[in-house]
């Protein structure tokens, strides 16, 4: 089974792929459960597990995959999410890292999936890339002390 989309991301899970995209779903705003697909008898995984869970978050087609510990998610890839203000950074970044989630660097965090996740300001792009490279620079560095994104230091930074 795939998404009805051209393209799409597969993200690999043991067997938690469907409690993943349950929890992604319902914490980013606009995200949906599509179709689900579940392992038959005699299949390589257990009857009834989701095989393959169709899902969108705000948008963005991705495909969740129950296949066992052969593959393992890896920082190599990361889901981004822009948001808008402090209040949604801080709301995305506590539920991700809740429960064995792992704070990494810059905005970046690994949830409790072992999925890779950049939870950024919406602007960030725009000042780290100013006319005036004296704001990109001051802006990045300041990025580059942060673990979870601080809006108003960034602002701080862009403004001198």
């Amino acid at each position: 089974m795939a998404t009805d989309r051209k393209v799409s991301t597969c993200l690999w899970f043991d067997s938690n792929g469907e409690e993943a995209v349950t929890f992604y779903t319902a914490l980013i705003e606009g995200s949906h459960i599509g179709k689900i697909s579940r392992y038959g008898k005699n299949g390589r995984m257990p009857e009834g597990l989701a095989m393959v869970v169709i899902f969108d978050l705000a948008g963005t087609p991705y495909m969740a995959l129950n296949g066992g510990p052969v593959y393992k998610q890896s920082a190599a890839a990361s889901i981004v999410v822009q948001c808008k203000d402090q209040a949604e950074i801080d709301r995305l970044w506590s539920a991700l890292t809740a429960d064995g989630g792992k704070e990494v660097m810059c905005g970046w965090l690994t949830d409790r999936f072992g999925v890779s996740w950049q939870i950024n300001y919406e602007r960030m792009g725009e000042l780290a890339t100013n006319p005036d490279a004296a704001v990109g620079a001051r802006v990045m560095a300041a990025m580059m002390k942060m673990v979870k994104i601080d809006v108003a230091e960034l602002e701080r930074a862009a403004k001198g």
